[in-house]
């Protein structure tokens, strides 16, 4: 049964596992490990050091750093002093961060490296609020200033102090319904807005996923997403409850080499991640001769026809049996070696994932529990069961959460694992609530209690001939291509369906070698005609399966990627599509010869 309160799961799993490991991190190029005895030493001192500089019950307490053990004790030692800890993105701006720092009054920040420090640095010296940076990493010079520390000499005068007796009396009045943490939404549009969710929210999301998944505390799990977000903060806090290793990766462009240096079973990620992979292969597999096509093909046939059998619980016989562990010894070992050859499942959400590609992974062996949920439903609302499950569906309702489909089809949640509210925000809370259902924003469909997405709400377009199209679904059914990085649909009261489409660069200039096109620069390449019809191709040949009005009809491709410095997404990789038809105007108009 997980603990109601955050704060006393971290000292219940201290104690009972002592000097196994609890955290694992990299530190001048080697893998080294934390204890849970030294985990609960941390966090014990990380608490009596916010006593120390004056930390009360209810108080916010900032984390604006990248992943790292520090990152998941701070965070743990401000939930010990029943305090509230408020996430910022490590790519956040001095200025996003400053709105977070003001709106929730924070005084104390903790940060990651320099780059944070420095915005930090900006921030003390703007706001009314902050008055202290602690910061993690010890090699970020401080210039003297008195109003910033290392983390190393917090810990120190946490140790120091003598606020035991205090510290216990506090953790005595831990309640279930303590506000544990304001997370707040990047959004694709308008300001940021914080959710605020309580311990007992966590605490009946771990039921759930109890209820779910078959996890242990022989689970090894790799941290890759953004703590900052709630899908790994969720996560990991669940994995921590569970008695997993969680593993930090410091380097995000190095995660295939750390899942094959660490092998874990199991690891949150989002649908980018997996079209990466499927994209590699499949580059590769276009350049390899006919036999090993062949070869491969057959593997994941037949892999294909084990998962099926497997998910729908029927007997294999004997001869399938025989030929796939042929397939895995030659093909799909391999395939599997790439994220390590020991994950037992990869939860998965955050956009639109293609079905295709969801069934290729399955094929190989990798099953991707697919699922749905957002900030202000504690991550999960719905995710593929053990069996029975259907790609192409985020899956079934978790235990104790209600879905349905308003008559607008806005998908609507009820449950306990749902947020209080908007910091702050009564009229952007009652906006979004209706007896006492969460509107979500999303629209979709309810099939024999299987969920899909379709779309956002304010995401879908209409034409100017009348109809609604679903941009993200097309997005996906274009961007599965490995020679597609990024996609953006234009489409709203215009003629027909258009695109934005950056190419994804190192496969495209390898394909462009290999037929002798020569070029100067990108901005050359993607405007060779031979290029423009070679992606001509490929969208017609992806986007066959779509309505007449859904299809693509024009598109210019870009020589840069939309990225978070420019605006241009979120920190969640969500595209802003109001930035980019701003910002891209005059490209759009000329696709529709305006």
């Amino acid at each position: 049964m997980p603990e109601k309160h955050l704060a006393l799961m971290v000292q219940k799993q201290a104690k009972k596992y002592g000097e196994r490991t609890a955290l694992r991190y990299r530190e001048n190029g080697q893998w080294q490990d934390i204890s849970w005895k030294e985990v609960g030493e941390r966090v014990h001192a990380v608490a009596k050091a916010l006593m120390e500089m004056g930390t009360k019950t209810g108080d916010m307490v900032g984390v604006f750093s990248q992943n790292c053990p520090e990152w998941t004790i701070a965070d743990l030692g401000i939930l010990s002093v029943r305090g509230v800890s408020v996430p910022i993105y490590a790519t956040n701006t001095a200025k996003q961060a400053e709105y977070i720092v003001d709106e929730a009054e924070i005084a104390i920040l903790f940060v990651g490296s320099k780059d944070q420090y420095q915005k930090a640095t900006f921030i003390i010296g703007a706001s009314k609020y902050l008055k202290k940076i602690i910061v993690f990493d010890s090699n970020v010079p401080l210039a003297g200033s008195d109003q910033a520390m290392y983390f190393k000499d917090f810990l120190e005068l946490g140790r120091k102090s003598t606020r035991e007796q205090e510290l216990e009396e506090r953790l005595k009045k831990a309640d279930m319904n303590d506000l544990a943490t304001l997370i707040y939404t990047s959004g694709t549009t308008g300001e940021p807005k914080g959710v605020m969710l309580n311990h007992s929210n966590f605490y009946f999301s771990f039921q759930a996923h109890n209820k779910r998944l078959a996890v242990s505390d022989q689970d090894i799990s790799m941290c890759f997403l953004p703590l900052s977000h709630v899908f790994e903060r969720t996560w990991t806090y669940f994995a921590l409850g569970s008695g997993m290793v969680v593993t930090y990766c410091d380097d995000t462009g190095k995660i295939v080499t750390y899942l094959q240096e660490i092998k874990p079973t199991i690891m949150c990620a989002v649908p980018r991640f997996y079209e990466k992979i499927y994209a590699a292969v499949f580059e590769k597999l276009e350049k390899a001769p006919p036999s090993k096509k062949n070869l491969f093909n057959w593997a994941v046939e037949l892999g294909e026809q084990i998962y099926t059998r497997e998910k729908e619980k029927k007997s294999i016989p004997w001869d399938l049996k025989l030929k796939h562990k042929i397939a895995v010894k030659l093909v799909l070992a391999k395939l599997r070696g790439v994220v390590g050859g020991r994950i037992r499942f990869f939860p998965c959400a955050g956009a639109p994932l293609s079905k295709n590609i969801e069934e290729f992974f399955h094929s190989v062996g990798i099953q991707i529990k697919y699922g749905y949920g957002l900030t202000e439903t504690t991550a999960t609302v719905t995710c593929h069961e053990e069996y029975f499950y259907k790609p192409g569906t985020v899956g079934k309702a978790i235990y104790g959460v209600d879905v349905k489909i308003a008559p607008n089809g806005e998908i609507l949640v009820r449950g306990e694992t749902v947020m209080k509210g908007y910091y702050k925000k009564p009229e952007a809370t009652a906006e979004v609530f209706e007896d006492h259902w969460f509107k979500t924003g999303d629209v979709g469909i309810l099939e024999d209690g299987y969920l899909t997405i379709t779309d956002r709400i304010k995401d879908l377009m209409k034409t100017s001939g009348g109809k609604y199209i679903a941009p993200q679904l097309i997005e996906t059914t274009i961007g599965k291509d490995h020679f597609v990085e990024q996609i953006s649909i234009i489409g709203d009261q215009r003629k027909y369906v258009a695109a934005l489409i950056v190419p994804a660069f190192d496969a495209l200039e390898d394909y462009a070698k290999s037929k002798n096109i020569s070029w100067t620069s990108r901005e050359d390449l993607i405007q060779h005609p031979e290029i423009v019809q070679f992606y001509h191709e490929r969208i017609e040949q992806n986007q066959k399966e779509l309505a007449g009005f859904e299809k693509v009809k024009k598109f210019k491709l870009m020589a840069k990627q939309f990225t978070q410095e420019d605006g241009e997404m979120t920190p969640t990789m969500k595209l802003k599509r109001k930035v980019i038809n701003e910002k891209y105007q005059s490209v759009i108009d000329s696709m529709y010869g305006e």
